[in-house]
């Protein structure tokens, strides 16, 4: 009797879903803002993955747990400088993080190489995320808990859900080894590895993945010019998108180069012993770039500019 009327229940609910619904891992897909078919599960399901929302600090004097090779993802907001282990985020993809009042999302996606930090208050709504479980172009999609609305990390916005089109504020985030950013911030804060998590933080899940050309996922766009895990440091400005591989930069033996990118003056800046960039603009304010992996930028920006030295 129990078994029929569990048949019962999930035949009504199944009759009463919408018309070309398309659900993955939970989220409804039908009316994405990209292509369906191209949405596709990780492996893991929703939260499998799991966020870290109760993120504990240690002072940079303490931070035992790291080399000074390490790489770290460093935001600097309103007097506050934090250090989020690449070692850690490996494991977990999201911290659901607060500086001062302001909540502050950090989000790594280890298949795109690509650390990025978003203010995480929308029209006025606070956010929380977590990690869907699902892939767009081979990157994380998160998933806020308010309103479960699927967002492109690379792509900083909404692509499901009611929040679909709502764009998120990009920070600054430095991508670099922990000597480099402990020397930019004496006084930072690290992400402690006691997360109340069992994970080997020791281990890295993706060895190999990074010197191998092979990607896992499919993308839409592959652009044959350069390796596709050849780090880039991506900049958009004035509807403009354009690419700095590291080997590049290198070979053009200058740690600052000047250049236009939308029409606006921007300077790179390139630490070739760090392995990571910045951006500003004419009046010496840091500009949110990206370093990534270049399959990841150029699927995401198929009409990238590549810079090549003189």
């Amino acid at each position: 009797m129990k078994a029929k009327f569990l048949v019962s229940i999930a035949l009504l609910l199944a009759l009463s879903a919408p018309a070309g619904a398309i659900e993955r891992n939970g989220f409804r897909l039908d009316e994405a803002a990209v292509p369906v078919d191209q949405i596709l599960p990780g492996g893991p399901p929703r939260d499998g993955i799991p966020a870290l929302d109760d993120p504990r600090f240690v002072p940079g004097d303490k931070a035992h747990h790291l080399r000074p090779d390490d790489r770290v993802l460093g935001v600097a907001r309103g007097g506050i400088a934090r250090a989020y282990p690449i070692a850690i985020l490996n494991w977990h993809e999201v911290v659901n993080d607060r500086f001062g009042d302001e909540p502050v999302a950090i989000t790594f996606c280890p298949l795109c190489g690509t650390g990025m930090a978003f203010g995480a208050r929308v029209a006025g709504r606070e956010l929380d995320f977590g990690v869907s479980g699902l892939l767009y172009n081979s990157d994380v999609l998160l998933y806020d808990r308010q309103t479960e609305s699927l967002w492109s990390q690379i792509m900083v916005q909404a692509v499901t859900g009611p929040m679909k089109g709502e764009r998120l504020e990009f920070l600054p985030t430095a991508h670099t080894t922990w000597a480099d950013w402990r020397a930019r911030h004496p006084d930072t804060e690290v992400l402690s590895p006691e997360t109340g998590h069992r994970r080997d933080y020791a281990r890295d899940p993706y060895e190999g993945y990074r010197e191998s050309e092979r990607l896992v996922f499919p993308v839409a766009v592959q652009d044959k010019r350069l390796h596709p895990k050849e780090q880039v440091i991506g900049i958009s400005l004035g509807g403009e998108h354009k690419a700095y591989p590291f080997s590049a930069l290198a070979r053009s033996g200058r740690e600052r180069i000047d250049d236009r990118v939308g029409g606006q003056p921007i300077r790179v800046v390139f630490d070739p012993q760090a392995r990571t960039g910045r951006v500003f603009d004419a009046d010496g304010n840091e500009l949110p770039s990206l370093v990534a992996f270049w399959f990841a930028w150029a699927a995401f920006h198929p009409e990238t500019k590549l810079f090549e030295p003189e």
